[in-house]
């Protein structure tokens, strides 16, 4: 599994602690370092089922400096993607990226049960 996280974040490290405790294996990329690409937000977009507003980190700064609540109702799914690639910050985080799931945001409850895990 790839885990997509900001290292500051205080939910990426819970996210963090609960694969750990759960003996998840996990590769880790820093979202702002190595922030997606437009092809990996398509697959991902696909694969979540997730409305692509969902892939938004809405409460973050960048969001409300461009004003996103009110833009991205305007626009086309490919310039959501362009936006998207364009910063890592822009992203919500974190994501959990497995073989036939993709995770937005930590809701404890949604990963255990995707991870089958009691």
């Amino acid at each position: 599994m790839v885990f997509l996280c900001y290292p500051k974040c205080t939910t990426c490290k819970k996210a963090r602690k609960w694969l750990e405790e759960n003996g998840l294996p996990f590769e880790e990329r820093h979202i702002k370092d190595m922030n997606p690409t437009i092809e990996e937000l398509k697959e991902w977009h696909k694969k979540s089922g997730l409305p692509l507003k969902k892939f938004f980190n809405t409460s973050g700064q960048l969001y409300r400096e461009l004003k996103l609540k009110d833009r991205l109702p305007e626009m086309s799914e490919d310039e959501q993607y362009k936006l998207l690639a364009s910063d890592g910050m822009l992203v919500k985080r974190p994501i959990l990226i497995g073989d036939d799931f993709v995770l937005v945001g930590f809701k404890e409850s949604d990963w255990k049960a995707v991870l089958g895990i009691e």
